[in-house]
This record gives C-alpha cells, structure tokens and sequence, in this order.
C-alpha cells in the first residue's frame, strides 16, 4: 500500500490510497500524522485503520501532480514539530565520494580518513547479530518541516551556497505515540540536497552542508520496505537528460541495519517527544557532484524506483538571502 497526501485547490487536505491513475480518498482524515496515531490509538495497523475509515470517493492522481497540489506523505501542523535528520556514510558508493572528496585534505594520500573509518566500523558492526545495538553511525540535522519541499516544488539554494546537489535515498517516516513511542509509518523515496562544495571545503563544515531544503515523496510506502531496492537518479536541464545514474539502497546495500539506525536516533529522549513526527534519511551511494556534474538553477531532480511508484521530481532555484552581515541587533 502506498499513500500521498494531496490538497484541494479550497485547501482542504486529503490522505490517498494510490489505486493506479487514481487516489482512493481516505474518509475524514486530513494528514497521515491524524490517521498513524488513529491506528495507535485504536491498536491496529495503518491498514486496518484506513480500510476502518473506509472512501471518500477518488481523485484523478495525474490532476493533483499537474495542479501541484501534492504535499509531503507526511508533516506536522506545527513545523518545528516535524523533525529531519539523517544518517550519512552507510552505503559504499557514498562513502567512495565521501573518502575522495577528503583525501585531498589528507598530508597522506594513502591513510585512511575519518569518513572511511567511520564507513569500515558500520561494516564491521553496524548490522549486530545478537542482542543489542550495533556501532553509531554518523548522524546529521537537516532542519524542521518548514524545510520539507513537496513533490514538484522548488529546491531552494540560496544565496551563500556554493552547491546545490541531489542526494537520492531512501528516508523512513515517523511518528511519536502519546506515551513516547516511536512508530515508523513507512518509507519514501528522498532527495536530500546539500552543498558538496561547502562540506569538500573541510569536513567539519559538513553540519553547515546539510541545513538545506530536502524533498520527500510522492508516495508512503507503508510497512517494510525491500531489502534490495534498484532506482535511478536523472538531471534535466533544458528539457534533456544531461546527467543519469543507477542507484541502489536498501539494508542489503547498505552498512547498517535499519533498526541500528533508528536505535541510535531514537535513543535520545529528545527525539521521543510525543506528537512529533521524523523524517530520517538512510544515506545514498550516488551522487550527479561525484562525476564531476554541475548543477544549475532551473535543473530538474527526477529521483525514481518502481516500488515507490511515481517519481520525486523538484527543480532547483536560486533565491536571494534577506539576512546581510551585520543583521544582529543589540537590545
């Protein structure tokens, strides 16, 4: 099964069951959040409660594209209730990029770095086979859910970045019971988007990298997700595919464990804050900055796999920063 959420051009919002060209209305139910802590409150599945809840008629899925009228699978009325973060270095082609990325900071070529350390513990430890949590992986901000893009909207780079660059990945999708539980809701496909040229500046501006806009979407995947997952990630720009690329995710390619990872998300009480939803990024292993590809304002990102139905589409834009140097004002 797999859900969008989508408005109607009055603003009213909808949940929908995606049934091929159309969307099967979920009946009273005006967010993804609503209805997951529905089925917690009620103790059942998500899909038990949306079958409970029964259809509201259908919508045609290609109008709500074209009308932009797509929302991410999920958010919070409250954005600074919706929290996104990631967990980076767990595939081998991103770590690749990663390592080459910083070698050419290293004095010696042939150490290691800290970012293929960190890569050959999670292979090492990060999916444990007895009891227990394996290695910590390395952990990200992103930023809260006013900086979640919706499938078809505009990435935002701004003024001061020195890159734009997709991240095509896998992000899991949660929500916090009231007694501080944490529930995963499903997957969807992601494009992360960062500024590579910043972070390959040095390595300790990588949290500086990461707070950009990121995109979900369009589709829920609910329940668990395919160990093996195979997609491809493609650059438009002018109406041409000027950049495209194979890439796979999924625990089987992947240096953790996926319940590793939210372990070692989730363990911090911060992050068990009843109500609050998470968007968390798995790390990807393809990168259009890797090949040496330049991104530019007015670039279409085209991220898509067939298990997760219709493809993430965003372009990127250019915007003006309002805030100059100087802008703080003393009281």
């Amino acid at each position: 099964m797999r859900l969008v959420q989508f408005a109607e051009k009055s603003g009213s919002r909808h949940v929908g069951v995606v049934a091929g060209d159309n969307l099967d209305i979920v009946a009273k139910t005006g967010s993804t959040r609503d209805l997951a802590l529905a089925a917690i409150a009620n103790g059942r599945s998500l899909a038990a409660e949306i079958k409970f809840r029964g259809s509201a008629g259908t919508a045609s899925y290609a109008a709500a594209i074209a009308g932009l009228r797509l929302l991410p699978p999920i958010d919070h009325a409250d954005a600074a209730h919706c929290l996104v973060t990631g967990t980076g270095l767990t595939h081998l082609g991103g770590a690749a990029a990663r390592d080459a990325m910083h070698k050419k900071l290293s004095d010696t070529a042939t150490a290691d770095t800290d970012s293929i350390r960190m890569f050959k513990a999670g292979l090492e430890g990060g999916k444990p086979v007895g009891p227990g949590a394996g290695v910590q992986p390395e952990w990200f901000y992103k930023g809260d859910g006013s900086m979640l893009v919706a499938p078809g909207g505009d990435l935002s780079m701004p003024e001061f970045a020195l890159d734009g660059g997709e991240e095509p990945e896998l992000a899991g999708l949660y929500v916090v019971a009231p007694d501080g539980r944490p529930y995963r809701i499903g997957f969807a496909l992601a494009n992360e988007f960062s500024d590579h040229v910043l972070e390959r500046q040095n390595y300790l501006l990588l949290a500086h990298s990461k707070l950009r806009q990121s995109a979900i979407g369009p589709e829920l995947l609910v329940g668990d997700a395919p160990a093996d997952l195979q997609g491809e990630s493609r650059i438009v720009r002018d109406g041409q595919v000027a950049w495209r690329k194979p890439f796979i995710t999924g625990e089987a390619n992947m240096s953790h464990a996926i319940a590793n990872l939210e372990y070692h998300h989730f363990k911090y009480a911060l992050f068990r804050r009843p109500g609050d939803v998470h968007v968390h990024y798995f790390g990807t292993a393809t990168l259009s900055f890797a090949d040496g590809f330049h991104t530019e304002a007015g670039d279409i990102f085209e991220i898509e796999m067939a298990e997760f139905g219709r493809p993430l589409r965003n372009r990127l834009v250019r915007t003006p920063e309002p805030f100059a140097y100087g802008g703080v004002s003393a009281l």
